[in-house]
């Protein structure tokens, strides 16, 4: 046994002896140096010391909350209600290099029959570029209609599982003419699977069970791996985040920046009108008088009155559903990082089959019925602790259609028909024909590169004044393509 894994095992042994852990060693002295390592390994990936208090959570029998004295629609400020000096107040932060884009995107393409990282999944209608292709072309589009001083930063949350490859896809790509320096990779962190009486599990004998810790622990990965430290360095203050899956997301909203910082706000999100009553999505409201996202699986529960409710005039009562865009202050999110009682969201418990070793037999259970807990934190869970939180109503055909299924509703085809109609109507308020069929659809796959207008408004403008004119739109076997 060479003299590192010697120190490092007897530092971690007497830890997991003091709080009843460290059956996770029972194999130790038949696994390899190889394998020591690669457990070791495992082990200094978790916070030891919570152990104790993330097997109270195991225990527990009731994990949702799924009871509120009271409810109340959540306030929303309408879009088209933000004035032109707070756009303007948007446009100035940006230029100034005080804005950075925050993509979460740890997940695998697997589930849309990709085999890659999510965000090197071919969308676009009609060039086929990539999710994370449309966000660099909108980045460096800012960067050219806000006049930057400095290059806008990108922080990128990858994970154990597609970080190689998701660094090596933007290497081959040359970072789509971004500043390599200006994107930075961070990975996302991970926490142990329990069984029922709060023990850590082996998927492995020399692995610990792991599984990705949520969308809110992107928090906690950028405290710990430096990240936020690097926005400081920058003088970087307003964090931009999205989800990966969201091809028609607006990477960096002036007005959404112009009206968080105009209202001080610490934490603020965009929403819009559901598609139905039980959308599968999480919903903004006021809970005991909290603005609240309550998730899909808990709203379904909750009154008929709310999930069903609707006002006089027959519209949907609760009808703010949760686009997954925020905005966050760089200052509050070094508190919730690195307070005196460590990160500040709380751990949501998922029951889970989670095939583990069996520590009498050594071999490998597959178990027929759920047998433990996976552990993840939720980034709206942020809201309730941050001051002077801001609702952002927006458009759901202008800014949203996430591609979470291989085929059906949020799908890849559903969110290429999205883009289409989206770029078809921007032609149509520039004044330009666009053939429909006997349904309204266009007769064609339309797409506008970000790199041409990032609105309808630019594209507009660019029209106008006849920029748009010098482009030749290219027709493809897909469809037509309008971009340089």
């Amino acid at each position: 046994m060479s003299e590192t894994i010697d120190r490092r095992y007897k530092r971690i042994r007497p830890a997991l002896d003091a709080i009843g852990q460290a059956h996770v060693l029972a194999f130790w002295k038949e696994l390899s140096e190889e394998q020591k390592l690669r457990l070791l390994d495992d082990l200094e990936q978790i916070d030891i010391g919570a152990l104790p208090e993330l097997g109270r959570l195991a225990t527990q029998t009731q994990q949702r909350r799924t009871t509120w004295d009271s409810f109340a629609p959540a306030p929303v400020i309408p879009r088209e209600s933000v004035g032109g000096e707070i756009v303007e107040r948007g446009r100035s932060l940006l230029t100034s290099g005080k804005v950075a884009a925050l993509t979460v995107a740890g997940g695998q393409g697997t589930r849309l029959g990709f085999d890659g990282p999510k965000g090197a999944l071919p969308i676009s209608p009609v060039k086929n570029k990539s999710l994370f292709q449309l966000f660099a072309e909108s980045i460096l589009a800012s960067q050219r209609r806000y006049k930057n001083n400095e290059p806008i930063a990108w922080y990128i949350m990858t994970s154990p599982a597609n970080d190689r490859a998701t660094q090596s896809f933007f290497r081959t790509h040359r970072f789509f003419g971004l500043a390599p320096g200006q994107v930075r990779f961070f990975q996302q962190g991970v926490m142990p699977a329990l069984d029922r009486e709060g023990r850590l599990l082996l998927r492995e004998r020399h692995r610990l069970a792991l599984s990705p810790d949520g969308h809110g622990g992107c928090l906690l990965a950028l405290a710990k791996s430096g990240m936020l430290a690097d926005m400081a360095g920058r003088g970087i203050e307003l964090v931009s985040y999205f989800q990966v899956d969201n091809p028609l997301v607006a990477c960096l909203d002036p007005a959404f920046i112009g009206l968080h910082d105009e209202r001080g706000s610490e934490m603020s999100s965009k929403t819009l009108p559901k598609a139905d009553d039980l959308e599968r999505v999480g919903n903004f409201l006021l809970a005991d008088g909290r603005l609240t996202v309550i998730e899909y699986i808990d709203f379904v529960h909750l009154p008929d009155e709310v999930v069903h409710g609707r006002t006089e005039t027959g519209s949907r009562k609760y009808d703010a559903a949760n686009a997954a865009i925020h905005l966050l202050s760089r200052s509050f999110l070094e508190r919730i990082t690195a307070g005196a009682a460590g990160f500040a969201l709380p751990w949501h418990v998922a029951a889970k089959k989670v095939p583990h070793i069996d520590l009498n037999t050594g071999r490998r259970n597959e178990p027929d019925a759920t047998n433990g807990i996976k552990l993840e934190a939720f980034i709206f869970d942020a809201l309730p602790l941050a001051a002077n939180l801001i609702l952002m109503g927006t458009s759901r055909a202008e800014e949203f259609s996430p591609v979470k299924n291989k085929t059906g509703v949020d799908s890849v085809e559903t969110a290429r028909l999205d883009m289409s109609r989206r770029a078809a109507r921007w032609l149509e308020q520039a004044g330009v024909k666009v053939p429909r069929d006997e349904h309204g659809e266009p007769t064609a796959f339309y797409e506008i590169s970000p790199m041409v207008a990032l609105d309808a408004e630019e594209f507009k403008e660019c029209q106008r004044t006849g920029e748009a004119n010098t482009l030749q739109p290219t027709p493809t076997s897909r469809g037509v393509y309008l971009g340089t």
